[in-house]
């Protein structure tokens, strides 16, 4: 008869609503506009109470309080109004590149990796080892065949637009970018320097290994990216004219800067995430300059 009332707030405590954000995690907290359950980091403060970030962003929060926190993601970063506006503009980028292509067939060479000259019979082109640097990014927005394209553009359509909401807009770019200069390094450094690639799958790669790490960090179902990531990687090696090295690079990339990404601790959140970036960063040009050196 004791225990009773000790099992009843037991019960009580077990029954409380999962955040409207992070379903995961429990919360008696609801915003005072719209009632919905908010974890300690979606809480807004306001004049009275707390908000959520969705009546902030909506400005239906009208008793907020002029000093109050901006609502931030997941990783650290500000809630923006349209959580997949960075991934459409890579979109259009690539898809602009891609008719500029197909409209003048010669700007190919100027825009693929290579890492040195000559990759193309009669074309006077320069590659990475000739000072050419600028395409190790340019090559991961160029794309010849229209099923290349579609794949990777499908990919960065379907990744980016929760990882670009989970991590913000500032941290995804600089996921992708990374990524994608990843995946031109390794390529770079362990291809044949008249390998001609070109292509997003860099990049993609990397948005693959960062959704997984998303997806256990959210303790989500994680069998559909693993086996999707294990269908990609089997075509990887098994299709012939794939740059391996391009996606192997993007995703390792991909994992590590997610990883500290999602898992930095808040006191030095900011210190830990783009110090990751940055290691990586290091090691993309460290990888770089020495494949430089052994071929000049």
């Amino acid at each position: 008869m004791d225990q009773a009332p000790g099992n009843r707030r037991d019960d009580a405590h077990h029954s409380l609503p999962g955040c409207y954000r992070h379903p995961d995690r429990e919360t008696g907290v609801r915003c005072t506009r719209c009632e919905r359950p908010i974890c300690p980091e979606c809480m807004v403060s306001a004049s009275v109470g707390f908000q959520c970030p969705s009546c902030v962003r909506d400005g239906s929060g009208t008793g907020h309080s002029p000093s109050a926190s901006m609502p931030r993601t997941l990783a650290g970063g500000a809630v923006a109004a349209d959580p997949r506006l960075i991934t459409k503009i890579l979109i259009g980028i690539n898809l602009a590149v891609f008719i500029a292509i197909k409209a003048s067939p010669s700007l190919l060479n100027s825009l693929v990796l290579v890492g040195q000259w000559p990759p193309f019979p009669f074309t006077p082109t320069q590659g990475v080892a000739e000072g050419e640097w600028y395409r190790m990014i340019t090559s991961a927005f160029a794309h010849e065949a229209i099923w290349h394209f579609a794949f990777n553009m499908l990919s960065l359509w379907w990744l980016g637009g929760p990882l670009e909401q989970a991590l913000g807009r500032a941290r995804y770019l600089t996921l992708f970018l990374i990524s994608g200069l990843a995946g031109s390094a390794l390529s770079y450094l362990l291809a044949s320097p008249s390998t001609a690639t070109l292509g997003a799958s860099g990049a993609v790669y990397g948005l693959f290994g960062a959704m997984a790490v998303l997806m256990r960090r959210l303790r989500q179902d994680m069998r559909p990216i693993i086996a999707l990531l294990a269908i990609n990687l089997v075509l990887t090696f098994g299709v012939s004219g794939i740059s391996w090295q391009a996606h192997v690079g993007g995703l390792v990339a991909g994992v590590v800067m997610s990883y500290g990404m999602v898992h930095a601790p808040r006191e030095h959140r900011s210190l830990v995430q783009f110090g990751t970036c940055a290691l990586v960063l290091a090691v993309v040009v460290g990888a770089t300059l020495l494949r430089t050196l052994q071929l000049t």
